[in-house]
């Protein structure tokens, strides 16, 4: 029987469903729409893609099944797949598009293509993100060596803003000042941003930390899950440390989150009305808002902590050395200050 659409099965499955065989590929698979239109087009997208030998030999891995098998030992499937969904919005468009198309079929044409089909409209950095990083990983878990070459501009525009100590000493102290009711509030976003600033945290990290991952005694907090994919052990300075144990609510014998903070717009006019109190002025084409500490973080590790590009890969704050490597110009190569020898350099001013 040729290729034709099942419709939905009542109480079973909303979604149109691809029954029957072409050109000698037997197809007996979900379109994971309910929609007509959208299961015709897939209907039709998968004939195209037999009569092009887009099919499976007997033996070959497709996509689908290794995204599952990555998905399964630990793997990101935040752009493949959300259990939480319902069924109709479960699978990702990118695992949609590659569910049934073999590994050896997945080149850098069909990654380019994948990614300007679904995200017409999206910069270099967010293609990167949502497909070209995702289908690498998902090929490496696979064994499969292939290089992915990146879109032109995937890195976006490095941001290089940062705190200088007597600037972040401002921010702080402006904290004390914000035109809230209550004096606890004050209290508590200080020490929020100065976790921030020595810890090199994420926002969302911060935001989502568990009191029963702060360890005081140890000078520790767990991040079990970063956006990087991997756990990271944070070291707490002792200016942190003594910060948190002067939360208006206490961290030891609680459950929950440590601060009771939450992402939107009121946090960052917060900031804003922070960093106006404290006088200091960020270059709005930055937009970093609270990334000015992670900035911040790595930057001071550099200056005064001394630390390589390779330290602080080791941290785990950064996976990539591309974007460790941003901190690079803050410090002052030896052979850069062999400047001073030259003629008239030590004279005074």
């Amino acid at each position: 029987m040729p290729l034709y659409l099942r419709d939905p099965v009542p109480g079973k499955t909303p979604n149109y469903a691809i029954r029957g065989t072409y050109l000698g590929v037997t197809v007996d698979k979900g379109t994971g729409t309910p929609v007509k239109k959208l299961a015709l087009e897939i209907l039709k997208r998968k004939k195209l893609d037999i009569e092009q030998g887009h099919f499976v030999r007997p033996g070959e891995t497709t996509f689908g099944q290794a995204a599952d098998r990555y998905i399964i030992a630990g793997g990101d499937a935040k752009y493949l797949f959300d259990a939480g969904a319902s069924e109709a919005e479960q699978i990702k468009p990118l695992l949609e598009r590659f569910a049934d198309v073999p590994l050896s079929k997945i080149d850098q044409a069909a990654i380019d293509d994948a990614a300007g089909a679904l995200y017409p409209n999206a910069g270099s950095p967010t293609r990167n993100r949502q497909v070209y990083t995702v289908v690498s990983a998902v090929l490496k878990h696979a064994g499969v060596e292939r290089k992915v070459r990146r879109p032109k501009g995937w890195q976006g525009r490095r941001r290089t803003a940062w705190l200088r100590p007597e600037q972040a000493a401002a921010v702080f102290a402006a904290c004390d000042k914000l035109p809230t009711r209550t004096s606890h509030l004050r209290i508590e976003f200080r020490i929020f941003l100065r976790l921030l600033c020595y810890t090199g945290m994420r926002l969302g990290d911060a935001l989502g930390l568990q009191c029963s991952n702060v360890d005081l005694k140890a000078k520790t907090a767990l991040l079990p899950k970063t956006k990087n994919g991997l756990p990271r052990m944070v070291h707490l300075p002792p200016i942190v440390v003594q910060e948190l144990k002067h939360l208006p609510v206490p961290i030891e014998g609680r459950v929950g989150k440590v601060f009771r903070f939450s992402a939107g717009s009121r946090l960052r006019e917060r900031l804003d009305d922070v960093f106006k109190i404290a006088g200091v002025v960020i270059d709005d084409s930055e937009r970093v808002k609270f990334h000015i500490f992670c900035h911040t973080w790595g930057t001071w590790m550099r200056m005064f902590g001394g630390l390589t590009t390779e330290d602080l890969l080791t941290t785990k704050r950064w996976t990539d050395p591309e974007s460790a490597k941003v901190y690079d110009h803050m410090v002052v190569s030896d052979p850069a200050k062999k400047a001073d020898l030259l003629p008239g350099a030590q004279e005074a001013a």
